[in-house]
């Protein structure tokens, strides 16, 4: 039996004596935090919350200490540019416009397809610490994410994979939200593939399974009689590493002509974060200083 844990956190499991790589993920607080900081509608919840999600499995991918993997969508929706940062188990997000409403679908969900588009690309940033950083790139499905996710695994990393996201909105409050990656590795025999589509119309609607049973109770039902194992388990959570020092350095990068232009034009600067919508003030006096900073360097 699975140990059952409160929170957003990320399972990593085996199945059929490591035939199949599992990731199961809660994202509910972390969805929320987006939602709030955001001001998001639920259709931009639901979008924010499925990118969050979907990039955190693939942060806890991530071998290294400082490697992240950055996930960019432009569909051509409403919602214009979403974005998603995984450092490990820590996570934020953004898109251009949060505040998108738009009409339920016919089967009464929301519609993100609509709101993200699917006339565009995914692409994929990962740091490795590399002087050059991974870059992947796949043209979008359909904008749901699931099925995007789900196509770049195969087609950009060449690991056939299952993935279900979803987030379950009631008015500004996220429910609940998760999702979970399904990966047969080299080898997999072609019973256990069978037994996994025979299954996967039991994941189908996850976020609605996870108001109904903790996750650990659901990955037992799941996969009953195919061994899992877990392997690992990481909390998760929404968290922007913005600070001033690194605001700082963002401006000293423009370079002397463009801080010049701030501080003879503009009198001092303000920069805010995509993030988590904190502010940085910097008087005309504090880019003077900055400019004998980007002189030195």
């Amino acid at each position: 039996m699975i140990e059952r844990r409160e929170g957003d956190e990320l399972i990593r499991l085996s199945l059929m004596d490591g035939q199949v790589r599992v990731m199961m993920c809660e994202t509910t607080a972390m969805c929320q935090r987006a939602a709030d900081i955001h001001h998001a509608t639920p259709v931009c919840t639901a979008a924010m919350g499925r990118l969050m999600t979907a990039t955190s499995m693939m942060g806890v991918m991530m071998k290294g200490e400082n490697e992240s993997v950055t996930v960019t969508i432009k569909g051509g929706g409403p919602m214009g540019t979403l974005c998603a940062v995984a450092n490990h188990g820590d996570l934020k997000v953004y898109a251009d416009n949060a505040q998108v409403e738009l009409p339920l679908r016919e089967d009464g969900k929301l519609n993100v397809g609509a709101a993200v588009g699917k006339d565009g690309r995914m692409s994929v940033v990962k740091d490795l610490g590399l002087r050059e950083p991974y870059v992947g790139q796949i043209e979008l499905v359909s904008g749901e994410l699931a099925i995007d996710f789900a196509n770049y695994f195969t087609v950009s990393e060449q690991s056939p994979s299952l993935v279900a996201l979803g987030v379950l909105t009631s008015g500004d409050a996220v429910l609940k939200a998760g999702g979970l990656l399904i990966q047969p590795l080299p080898g997999c025999e072609d019973s256990t593939i069978d037994q996994l589509e025979l299954r996967s119309p039991m994941f189908a609607d996850i976020s609605r399974e996870m108001t109904f049973a903790p996750k650990e109770e659901l990955l037992e039902d799941w996969f009953r009689g195919m061994d899992p194992v877990v392997l690992e388990r990481e909390p998760l959570r929404y968290h922007c590493g913005c600070s001033r020092y690194r605001m700082e350095k963002a401006l000293i990068s423009l370079g002397r002509k463009e801080l010049q232009n701030l501080i003879d034009e503009d009198k001092g600067a303000e920069l805010g974060c995509h993030f988590c919508h904190s502010y940085y003030q910097f008087s005309t006096d504090e880019l003077k200083d900055l400019f004998q900073r980007a002189s030195r360097e």
